[in-house]
């Protein structure tokens, strides 16, 4: 039933899919990271509600240019799991053959409906940004708003069974600072650029909190009610964006100032 699910959600979604020199990653990688983490103050919460095996689905907030929080989150979570998890990663990381490498080394998979099936399939673990690329290239003056979701995870969750654990992270659309998005580089590459104004993170203290995973109750074929996904994409946005506002209320760490939450962005 499962590759028979498969199938026919694979076709129902196609018509809406959307240097040559080799990188070596460097061996300290694991040590820059780890002082990236001291250097960030973060804390973790939550670890708990991380299943220490077979497949799962973490949704999070997205912020920064480069990606820094999936890295970061990957890091967190492989702590408590035998396998480290892989990450639904932006257009731009598949441009050259030349980021080989680090895709590798940072678990990183296109961010494809098929691929994610797939993944799951085998029991590993994903991380994925419901927000896409309109998540991490946000104005930082629109930081902790979550933007729309797109609704992969809900269809991947109700064909394979796979929890889903929500996880704010706080500090990273503070620490790394975006002014917005290059619309122009659309016609040339196909993608939106960045436009950052630092390239080294702020020291801005992060947090990062899991939340209990959530099970998606029903039928493999309800995959492909769009209505069925639409309402459970904007129930998992309305309960990261709650979460968030909780969050950002009880920090006491510097931070960038007041969050510019109008009354509609929290449900």
């Amino acid at each position: 039933m499962f590759r028979n699910a498969q199938g026919r959600v694979g076709e129902a979604l196609a018509p809406c899919a959307r240097v040559s020199h080799i990188m070596k990653v460097p061996d300290l990688s694991q040590k820059a990271l780890d002082f990236l983490v001291k250097y960030l103050r973060l804390e973790v919460h939550g670890l708990e509600h991380i299943p220490t095996s077979g497949r799962m689905i973490c949704v999070a907030n997205h912020s920064g240019f480069a990606g820094l929080d999936a890295i970061i989150l990957a890091n967190e979570i492989k702590k408590v799991r035998d396998t480290a998890p892989q990450i639904l990663a932006h257009k731009l990381w598949f441009k050259s053959d030349g980021l080989e490498p680090l895709r590798k080394h940072f678990g990183l998979i296109r961010a494809d409906f098929n691929a994610t099936l797939m993944s799951l399939q085998r029991d590993e673990a994903l991380i994925l940004f419901p927000e896409g690329e309109g998540g991490n290239f946000k104005p930082t003056r629109r930081r902790y708003r979550l933007q729309d979701f797109r609704g992969g995870f809900a269809r991947a969750a109700l064909i394979t069974g796979a929890p889903i654990v929500p996880c704010v992270i706080v500090g990273a659309e503070e620490s790394n600072i975006n002014l917005g998005r290059i619309r122009i580089f659309n016609k040339i590459i196909g993608t939106d650029i960045p436009l950052p104004l630092n390239l080294i993170p702020l020291p801005i203290k992060w947090s990062i909190k899991f939340l209990p995973p959530r099970h998606l109750e029903g039928m493999e074929t309800e995959a492909l009610d769009n209505a069925r996904i639409d309402r459970e994409s904007l129930k998992m946005r309305h309960h990261l964006q709650r979460a968030l506002v909780d969050e950002l209320r009880r920090r006491k760490s510097f931070h960038l100032g007041k969050v510019p939450l109008h009354d509609d962005d929290v449900p």
